[in-house]
């Protein structure tokens, strides 16, 4: 089928708006490719300390400079329950590299910080700088310059992004992304949102909530609603960066080995060595990057995307911003319903047809782009298959049903659960936020009531503990942005809202903070842009002011007057007991930094031009291809 008129057109702004910097990003990365493995720049002294205590057999391979050497880049801790399988992992890895004649080091260990941990804690203030340390940490790790492939371990909220955008810094290094797969189901969503409920309203007791906490969030692997983790599964998927189907198989059985070794094995084929070269900074361009978000919206994914892709896109040298969201989730229908926006939970999805029933149906409908390049070569086609464990203990894929395995769950295009993404940009004189309205019933798409303002998620829940919040309002959280306090979720929040609206009241939030991938039914504009301390309107609210937050329209306003509004000063908080403590004094350089929420958060520039030697080719003329662009990259592969 044709492609959809806006898709095509919100990829071809994409395109031209990035031109410089991908061309720029593009030079980048050719640059820092050389002929032969990676390590022969090394010096002998250097190779000798890359590989000192290796294996007799690994390090003559090593010494030999001919067969590739994958990188092993882990977000490994046994405190996450998503990320302590990787514990195994690297043996695997190793084993299964050797099989195919290469070899395998572990490169490098990045942070994996738990959002479900920290979530109300100060440690949540860390979060959202978490993922740009993340990176650092990766190019850490790539900076030996021994590598020729690498496979990047990491499942859950920052740990995926921030992977991704080191790993596009050596955009030049094929990799691969290894996911562990999601933990057993345990009770329903809906009993444990209920119990938090309860416990909110003083109806349950600590002992009855952490008991229905445990039923939830039971044993290994990652949680199985649809936030923000999981939505990062279904992106490396739609991206072709995820071998076929391997987002959601549960840790621990033959066939999350199987995928593992499959995995580690197509990324030696992937090498400049291997035969098959595709490295990573040419698999994310803009074509691919529309498609993560054509997947985002499909399957009512995290909001936190609304930052991560953007920043993503970024260190490959694309430049994208809310509006590209907001048209595309205008054209994009709903596929899934997935708790929050659903009953069902991923290991539901995945035995209903998983990403690549998703993945098919978006292509078959016009609404993704086919022709990109992913981790099995040239087409997305390749990805809409569904892995099974051979008789040889061997992956093997098959062709997805033609019908979903549960409609209440997965629809195909012709009959999906809405007609757009739910997600949309709302605007006015209290700057550019986003709503995620997919779970949020249509009488609370339009709310005007009055402002009540709060500096702190603490102050909001004292408010309501004391009973003050009992009528219509609209809670404006302030001073949440990046630059104020690490812009950490409200997600704590959302039992009280939701009493409150359950209660017959109309309630909504405004705040330059996040809201987590897991928020579900309350009307909420979040990531405010700019944020007040970027100067941002926010400030200028008082209690008592009307405000209008239309999802319908996109319409985000004070109802004030226009020269009342002018004669505000802006308002101040001391924030310095967000600044110090729980080691938070030690990423004052990423709060001074970083850049808008529109922009990603991020504390890294769009990649700037180089002086370029890339060698012309035989018999073509220097205006007809760039060096370092698409086409150069094609002309030399193919040749």
């Amino acid at each position: 089928m044709a492609l959809h008129p806006v898709v095509e057109q919100v990829t071809n702004r994409i395109i031209q708006r990035s031109r410089a910097s991908r061309a720029a990003y593009l030079a980048h990365l050719e640059a820092a490719r050389i002929q032969g493995v990676q390590r022969g720049a090394l010096s002998c002294t250097n190779l000798a300390h890359g590989f000192a205590a290796f294996p007799a057999n690994d390090k003559l391979k090593l010494r030999e400079y001919k067969q590739p050497s994958v990188a092993i880049v882990s977000s490994y801790n046994d405190m996450l329950s998503a990320h302590q399988p990787f514990e195994y992992f690297p043996k695997v890895i190793k084993d299964a590299v050797r099989e195919v004649g290469a070899v395998a080091q572990f490169a490098s260990g990045v942070p994996a910080m738990c959002d479900g941990v920290t979530q109300g804690q100060p440690g949540m203030e860390l979060s959202l700088f978490s993922r740009d340390a993340i990176a650092m940490a990766t190019a850490v790790g790539l900076s030996h310059n021994m590598f020729d492939a690498a496979l990047y371990l990491g499942i859950c909220d920052k740990i995926v992004p921030g992977l991704l955008i080191g790993a596009l810094h050596f955009g030049h290094i094929p990799g691969i992304f290894v996911p562990g797969g999601p933990m057993t189901t345990g009770i329903s969503n809906k009993e444990k949102a209920a119990i938090r409920q309860r416990y909110a309203k003083g109806e349950a007791t600590r002992e009855e909530l952490l008991e229905g906490e445990s039923a939830s969030y039971h044993g290994a692997g990652t949680c199985t609603f649809y936030g923000t983790a999981n939505s990062n599964q279904m992106l490396m998927e739609m991206m072709g960066l995820h071998l076929p189907g391997s987002a959601f198989i549960t840790p621990g059985t033959p066939l999350r080995d199987a995928l593992t070794r499959a995995a580690s094995q197509q990324a030696v084929a992937i090498s400049q060595q291997g035969g098959s070269y595709m490295p990573i900074g040419r698999i994310v361009d803009e074509k691919s990057i529309v498609n993560a978000i054509v997947a985002l919206h499909a399957t009512g994914g995290s909001t936190n995307h609304t930052l991560h892709v953007v920043a993503i896109a970024r260190a490959a040298g694309i430049v994208i911003d809310w509006n590209d969201f907001d048209e595309l989730s205008k054209v994009v229908p709903s596929l899934t319903r997935i708790y929050p926006n659903g009953e069902a939970d991923v290991n539901h999805f995945q035995a209903a047809g998983g990403p690549g029933f998703v993945i098919r149906e978006l292509l078959d409908a016009g609404l993704a782009h086919e022709d990109v390049n992913t981790i099995l070569g040239h087409g997305l086609r390749a990805h809409c298959k569904e892995p099974f464990l051979g008789e040889d203990g061997k992956v093997v894929w098959r062709d997805l049903p033609v019908q979903s395995g549960d409609e209440a769950v997965l629809r195909p295009a012709s009959n999906p659960f809405a007609n757009n993404g739910g997600m949309v940009l709302v605007q006015g004189n209290l700057g550019r936020a986003v709503m995620k309205i997919s779970a949020v019933k249509a009488e609370y798409h339009v709310i005007e009531a009055p402002a009540l303002t709060f500096d702190s998620q603490e102050d909001f829940m004292a408010a309501y503990k004391d009973g003050k919040l009992n009528r219509d309002f609209v809670a404006v959280i302030r001073f949440q942005g990046p630059r104020a306090n690490g812009m950490p979720e409200l997600h704590a929040l959302t039992p009280a809202l939701a009493n409150l609206q359950d209660a017959g009241f109309k309630v909504a939030m405004v705040t330059d903070g996040r809201m987590s991938g897991a928020s579900g039914k309350v009307p909420a504009a979040i990531h405010v842009s700019p944020e007040i301390l970027a100067g941002g309107p926010l400030g200028l609210v008082r209690d008592g002011d009307l405000i209008r937050v239309n999802a319908t329209t996109g319409e985000l306003d004070a109802l004030v007057a226009p020269d009342v509004w002018a004669a505000r000063s802006m308002a101040s908080a001391d924030l310095s007991k967000s600044h110090i403590g729980m080691g938070r004094e030690l990423f004052a350089v990423f709060r001074n930094s970083i850049s808008a929420a529109e922009e990603g958060a991020a504390t890294f520039p769009l990649p700037s031009p180089i002086q370029t030697t890339v060698p012309l080719h035989d018999g073509i003329d220097a205006g007809e291809i760039m060096p370092g662009s698409d086409e150069d990259f094609l002309f030399r592969t193919q040749k």
